[in-house]
């Protein structure tokens, strides 16, 4: 059986209401002939006469008389349920579970959450950080998943956010003890910190070499303390490594050759709009994430220390 247009049922509504097709049509901003069909195709549907039409116009049977009455209360209730969904969407409540790297729950996420449960106190946020150096896969109990990588087969929805800049540097210890490469095919002789694979570009060259790390982390913070302390040559996000108290202490390395950024992206379910909290927090995240107002700035604020959002346009 074809199921019923709830729009029909509102405009058979409109109609009883208004005692005119006329009356309705103004009512609803549509001709008169469209109310007109939809009461035939309502009356079709239930296989009875709702309305008889003359002259004078519209007046209810018996059974539509009593089909209004439970017409009401349907939309009544719809309307009810419009209105508590619209207040979950300014104030929504619940636990907002959020799986992302340990290094975006400490250094980004952290920072805000005061804020961020400030303007919606009716929420909890539980945090499911892991390790950023390893490909993790969304977690079905998870309402937001934080990746570095955009996936290339998702059945959610994948939300981009500007990418992370990042350079090569050194201790200036390490720097005036055994000095920096010239070229990246210098880097496996040096001392390196870090993990995966080193992509450095210079227009259209690229180079990947093949280094043997002496410490194995993707850790940024356990990076930076390394590398103050002389351990050798590490990655880092260049907003970090241009904080005040420790930018006199680093040297940057192969300056001329550009570091493959870091990406960011959140995904989460939702077809059509997304669940209130979701949305809370993403729309909150664009306030921040890659602008003056990112809490891992410690500086002034500068573009070149995030890069722009290519995944795909923002959803949502």
């Amino acid at each position: 059986m074809k199921l019923l247009d709830l729009n029909d049922v509102r405009t058979f509504a409109a109609a009883a209401e208004a005692g005119t097709l006329s009356g309705a049509a103004k009512e609803l901003a549509v001709p008169p002939s469209t109310i007109s069909r939809a009461l035939t195709r309502l009356e079709r549907h239930l296989g009875v006469l709702l309305v008889q039409r003359s002259s004078r116009g519209l007046s209810l049977t018996d059974v539509g008389q009593e089909y209004l009455q439970t017409c009401r209360r349907a939309l009544r209730t719809l309307r009810e349920g419009s209105d508590l969904i619209e207040s979950e969407r300014s104030q929504p409540k619940g636990v907002l579970r959020i799986g992302c790297p340990i290094t975006m729950a400490r250094d980004l996420l952290a920072p805000l959450l005061k804020e961020f449960l400030k303007r919606f106190p009716d929420l909890r946020v539980q945090l499911e950080p892991y390790a950023s150096g390893w490909d993790q896969e969304p977690r079905e109990d998870v309402d937001v998943f934080f990746k570095l990588r955009a996936p290339n087969d998702s059945l959610r929805r994948v939300r981009p956010y500007p990418g992370t800049a990042r350079g090569l540097f050194a201790g200036t210890a390490y720097a005036q003890a055994i000095g920096t490469p010239a070229a990246p095919d210098d880097l496996p002789a040096h001392r390196c910190i870090g993990s995966g694979v080193w992509k450095l570009s210079r227009g259209k060259s690229i180079v990947k070499p093949n280094i043997p790390f002496t410490v194995v982390t993707s850790d940024p913070q356990i990076n930076l303390t390394l590398a103050i302390h002389g351990v050798g040559i590490c990655m880092l996000p260049l907003w970090m490594a241009r904080w005040p108290e420790v930018r006199n202490q680093l040297v940057p390395v192969l300056p001329r050759w550009k570091i493959e950024p870091i990406t960011l992206c959140a995904l989460f379910f939702g077809q059509s709009r997304l669940t209130p909290k979701v949305q809370v927090l993403l729309q909150f995240l664009d306030e921040y994430i890659g602008t003056e107002k990112d809490p891992r700035l410690r500086q002034k604020w500068g573009k070149e220390y995030f890069t722009s959002v290519t995944i795909a346009p923002p959803l949502g």
